[in-house]
Parts: structure tokens; sequence; C-alpha cells
């Protein structure tokens, strides 16, 4: 009897496990946003732990608001700082760079620093001499001022800290063409040739005007090395240093932006792989003479009227 209705009772079928691609698929997902979100951050904190640079207080800012008709294009007042000694700082490199977001286009202007300026609030003096009188707010007003440009965002680097944020970026050097032999008042010797230079040699390569250039050539090797760091941007080594280079730049730089904002922006460069970069330079050919004043040294004196639609059309042309 009992085995007659063991053999009616139904046997339970073992299920078998099926491997389900979707759930290996976001298991394998998750594991990669963590480490790659676990790596970004160690490297953040590595790039600022690797830097405690000098302070820098630029003062105030108060940028202006964005063009309704084109939101995603927008001008970085960039400078470059140097102490006199005294404690204060002139800008050495004073630059705009406009960069339009959606088409991943930039468009940098550098202006020449001997250039006699309209500083608000003071007398004329040269370009350099309105960040020592103001802060970052006053040499912005001097620049939209004369030139019509607005100006939503600011950046200003010491040049004491130039030297280790090139070595985080390029560990290795980045390769110029260096034309001729330089070595007056830069603190390093360069030879000619194309060959790989370390920040220290950067900097000297683009402070040097110990030639018949002068500031001229300056103002064109300072482009030279900023189009040089945008050719390496994308490269392999340079995104995985990316992080770490934002860490760095959180000490370094002095920005309106928030350290969010300013990571949001590398990774929107690195993540369009693209960014076509054209350059103008302030005051443009057969604009300007030079001249002395007494309050101010020799000076630059501009047709403002022709390098503002210089830069007019400069910004303009697609």
């Amino acid at each position: 009897m009992e085995e007659h209705l063991e053999e009616q009772l139904p046997r339970r079928r073992k299920k078998k496990r099926k491997l389900r691609v979707g759930r290996v698929f976001i298991t394998l997902l998750l594991l990669g946003t963590i480490t790659v979100a676990a790596y970004c951050y160690f490297q953040y904190k590595q790039g600022k732990a690797m830097t405690a640079g000098n302070e820098i207080d630029p003062g105030d800012f108060q940028g202006d608001l964005l063009d309704p008709q084109d939101p995603t294009t927008e001008n970085y007042l960039l400078l470059g700082i140097d102490n006199d000694g005294s404690g204060k700082y002139r800008t050495d490199t004073m630059m705009v760079l406009s960069w339009d977001q959606t088409h991943g286009n930039a468009k940098l202007i550098s202006f020449m620093r001997d250039i006699y300026a309209q500083i608000p609030g003071y007398q004329s003096y040269k370009l350099n001499t309105a960040y020592y009188l103001g802060g970052v707010q006053t040499a912005k007003e001097t620049i939209s001022g004369m030139f019509n440009i607005p100006i939503h965002h600011y950046a200003v680097v010491d040049f004491d800290n130039f030297e280790s944020i090139m070595d985080i970026m390029f560990p290795k050097g980045l390769e110029m063409d260096v034309k001729k032999e330089m070595s007056e008042k830069i603190g390093v010797t360069l030879t000619p040739g194309v060959q790989k230079l370390n920040g220290k040699e950067l900097l000297g390569y683009a402070r040097y005007r110990a030639d018949n250039e002068g500031d001229f050539g300056r103002v064109n090797r300072q482009q030279e090395v900023i189009s040089a760091v945008k050719n390496e941007l994308f490269s392999l080594s340079t995104i995985l240093q990316a992080p770490k280079v934002a860490g760095a730049l959180d000490n370094y730089i002095q920005t309106d932006l928030t350290s969010k904002e300013e990571l949001t922006k590398v990774l929107t460069v690195l993540a369009k792989r693209k960014l076509d970069l054209e350059t103008l330079r302030i005051p443009v050919e057969d604009s300007y003479s030079f001249t002395s004043y007494r309050h101010a040294g020799s000076v630059i004196e501009i047709d403002l009227d022709k390098n503002r639609e210089a830069i007019h059309s400069f910004l303009a042309a697609q």
C-alpha cells in the first residue's frame, strides 16, 4: 500500500539555475563604477596631498551674465601672477579663453602686459598693474571695459606653482620645439631642438624675453605651451592623470568655480575628445606704437577701435 502511494506521488523536479546575462552585466558595471570612482577619489586626494602652494588672495569677483542666446559659450580670464618681492603680485600673463562647449571649440586671446590701459578707479597704467592695484575684479573690469569682452569666470595661478602643475600633468615632460638658446633670467638653460621639457624648463621657455622679440616673443611662446598642453589632453596617460591633476589644481589655482565644477569642466573636455584651439595676440599688427610716461614707464599705446574689431571678428568667426 505504502509502496503504491509512493509511486503515485509526483516527484519534484530540480530547477536548473540559468545564468542571467543581465544580472551579470549589472554586477560587472557596478563593480567597474566603484573601481573607477575609488581610483578617481584616491588620485584626487593624492594630487591635493602633493600640493601645498603659496596662498593667493585674488579678492572678490563678480562675473558677467551668460548670453541667453549662447549660454554654452563661457569666457575665462586667465592670469599668471608673480610676486614682485613686496608680497604683492603683478600679472605676467593675461589671457581670455572663450570656450564653446557645444562645438568643442576654444579661442585664446593673449594681452601684452605693457598695454597702456584705462584702469577703472585709478590713473592709467600698464595693463599688468590692474591686478596689483585692485585684484582680479579690477583686472576683469579693465579688460572687459577696454575690449568689450564679457568675462564669466576666472582662474589665477602663481608661477611658483606652474612648475608643479606641469610636472604632475606630464611626469615625462611636454614636447616643445626650442628654436634658440635661452638662459638669461629664466633659471634654466635651453638648447635648440625638439625636446621634452619639465615644469621648470617650460616656465623658463614661456617667460623668456631676452631677445629682439621681447614681450611679443614671450606671448607667442606662452600660446605655444598652451597649444602643446591642449594637444596632449587626450592621450591615455593624461586622461589617467586627470583626477590627480584636478586635486592639484584645487590647491594651486584660485578660481570662482567650485571643485565639483572644475572636475566637471575637465571631464567634459575629455569626454568630447576634441578641443580645437585658435589664438590671437592683442595688440594686432599695425595697431600700436611705443611711448613712455613718467608715472608708468615704457608702454604700448594701442588703437583701441582696431583691436576691439579684431577681437569681435575673432570671437564671431565659426
